[in-house]
């Protein structure tokens, strides 16, 4: 190693075995799995786990659901990709079906573009609300803590300033604000702002649920000074709230909704949601994409919404969340638990989360610590009452 090779303080490989091929942006994996059947993983040494993180809320109808294997299996066999200077039946399919959940049973009345990811999706947002706002309005507002992807746009749009430093200079037009601070916001929103973006729940941030009463607040506020109201549902769409989307639980309506994660089950696939007139801002060569809503994906998408709605999986995930929030907060050291549905925050009293997430996996249970005293839990929405009866007892075994 040359005397000029970056330390770890500013993005270096020491903790990174030499002959490692990925580049270090993670740190050392501690397991390898090779395999998965619903809420289970296995390892290469065969042993199985409960899946309570899903890939990040990712696989949120368990892992190789055979609805979508099924799809995918066929579909590859069928037509993999087409370029969007063409047309592919089941992407308008799949956008129709995004707007009626977003109207929660009656079209909303929106367009889709559709993408790989999150932080493309709220790319893509964050691009419309330039072209709607026009030349001099161009700054969207968003709050600390909040998390919207690594893109450098959207690393920016992300409150977490400890993120920004290495990557400096970042892109102008980004503003943040104290989360759940109405009166924060209102000072903040000038003329040069195009739009706020929010999280219905901070999930990176520790998962922190806006009160209903704060997200009608801001629309209001966007609606007062002629501002767009985007919600970020990356994390938090799809079911997992016991909701089809997050802001339905406040009966606010959004102009524009970016989601992605459980889309797919796996599948990159993201999708960027604005109501018609807001869409209308952009034409053809503003925005594009190479795999954005090809076959493949939409495929996988068309499957796993076609489940989510036979299973009705936000009924379900609030069912499953609400025993799960009821068997954690009775158990000694869990000061508190938060969130909704399934994605939930549990808040250890004085405990170090790292170390108990390490535990739980060395005894075969999946979560990750989303802060240093708080630990996340985002489990398959298919997940049975046995198994959350099981990630509790899991939990109190490694708290005692």
């Amino acid at each position: 190693m040359s005397s000029t090779t970056p330390t770890t303080t500013t993005g270096g490989t020491d903790a990174v075995a030499p002959d490692d091929p990925l580049m270090p942006t993670y740190p050392p994996r501690p397991v390898t799995f090779v395999r998965g059947e619903g809420s289970r993983l296995f390892d290469t040494e065969g042993r199985a786990y409960l899946d309570c993180l899903s890939g990040l809320a990712v696989t949120s109808l368990g892992h190789a659901h055979p609805a979508v294997a099924e799809a995918v299996a066929t579909q590859a066999q069928t037509l993999l990709h087409v370029s969007n200077l063409f047309g592919n039946e089941i992407g308008p399919e799949v956008a129709r079906t995004l707007d009626r959940l977003i109207g929660d049973g009656s079209p909303a009345g929106g367009r889709v573009f559709f993408c790989n990811s999150g932080a493309e999706a709220n790319e893509c947002a964050i691009k419309l609300a330039r072209r709607f706002g026009g030349p001099g309005r161009h700054v969207v507002v968003s709050a600390y803590g909040s998390f919207h992807g690594r893109t450098l746009a959207t690393l920016h749009a992300t409150g977490q300033p400890s993120k920004h430093e290495v990557f400096q200079p970042l892109p102008e037009g980004f503003r943040h604000v104290a989360w759940h601070d109405l009166d924060a916001l209102a000072a903040a929103l000038d003329p040069t702002v195009a739009a706020v973006l929010l999280e219905p729940i901070q999930g990176e941030g520790g998962v922190l649920p806006a009160s209903a009463e704060y997200l009608r607040g801001v629309r209001e506020l966007c609606d007062e000074r002629g501002v767009l109201l985007m919600v970020d549902e990356v994390q938090t769409g799809l079911g997992r709230t016991g909701r089809w989307f997050g802001f339905q639980h406040a009966g606010v309506v959004p102009d524009v909704v970016s989601m992605a994660k459980a889309l797919g089950n796996g599948v990159p696939v993201g999708a960027c949601w604005a109501r018609a007139e807001i869409a209308a801002a952009f034409s053809p060569g503003d925005h594009a994409t190479t795999y954005g809503g090809q076959p493949l994906a939409m495929a996988a998408a068309r499957a796993v919404l076609d489940v989510m709605q036979s299973e009705d999986v936000p009924a379900r995930a609030a069912r499953a969340g609400a025993r799960f929030t009821e068997g954690l907060r009775a158990l000694d050291g869990v000061a508190e638990v938060r969130g909704a549905g399934l994605l939930l925050g549990v808040e250890l009293a004085g405990g170090d989360a790292p170390a108990v997430a390490a535990e739980l996996l060395a005894r075969g249970l999946v979560v990750n610590a989303v802060t240093p005293t708080a630990l996340r839990l985002a489990p398959s929405l298919l997940i049975t009452d046995d198994e959350v009866d099981a990630a509790v007892g899991l939990l109190a075994e490694v708290l005692r």
